[in-house]
């Protein structure tokens, strides 16, 4: 029982960093604004790490490698403290130390498409309660690159009803439930 409340508490503070670094790197990725209460949020919570992960790693063609390391980094040792916690251990050397890298990113994957469907579904649903909220452009232009080729396929019905919002959470649902799965599976297989 202590284990389970021990580990609650791993996951709580390193998905808070986690996410938000990888938000951060998003939000740079898509060019999406950070004067507003979410961008300020995710820079207050960042910048300890990666304003000096960024003088040994600057960005490059709008790349925030910085931002993508650090995200890495907190997703490296929560694995790594879900480990010590629950398992019993074991040696960073050799294959452990592969597998943890591996499952990094394989984490860092589920964790980018959890962040696709949050934002998605947000910005559905302050499109309709409050479409120009302070954040409403921030989401705006994090989810307009994922929902503009859906909207090309298939426009609004009876030019009000968006189902581009739905179907985008649908095809990362389906990632999440094929693609993730495999991974994990292949990465097992790698090393066990």
């Amino acid at each position: 029982m202590l284990n389970n409340a021990l580990a609650y508490l791993i996951d709580v503070f390193f998905a808070l960093f986690t996410y938000a670094i990888l938000l951060r790197f998003v939000m740079q990725l898509m060019r999406a604004p950070f004067r507003n209460p979410l961008g300020q949020a995710v820079m207050a919570l960042t910048d300890w790490i990666v304003k000096p992960l960024r003088k040994l790693l600057p960005g490059f063609r709008g790349i925030d490698w910085a931002s993508l390391v650090g995200a890495f980094v907190f997703q490296f040792a929560w694995l790594l403290a879900l480990q010590l916690v629950l398992g019993s251990g074991f040696v960073l050397l050799g294959p452990g130390l592969g597998f943890l890298l591996l499952a990094t990113l394989v984490a860092l994957v589920k964790a980018l498409l959890w962040l696709v469907i949050v934002v998605v579904l947000a910005q559905a649903i302050l499109s309709w309660v409050a479409p120009d909220g302070p954040i409403a452009g921030v989401l705006n232009a994090l989810t307009f690159p994922l929902l503009r080729p859906v909207r090309r396929v298939l426009p609004p019905i009876g030019g009000t009803l968006d189902l581009s919002p739905l179907i985008v959470i649908v095809i990362a649902q389906l990632l999440l439930i094929t693609i993730v799965p495999w991974l994990e599976s292949s990465a097992t297989r790698l090393f066990i």
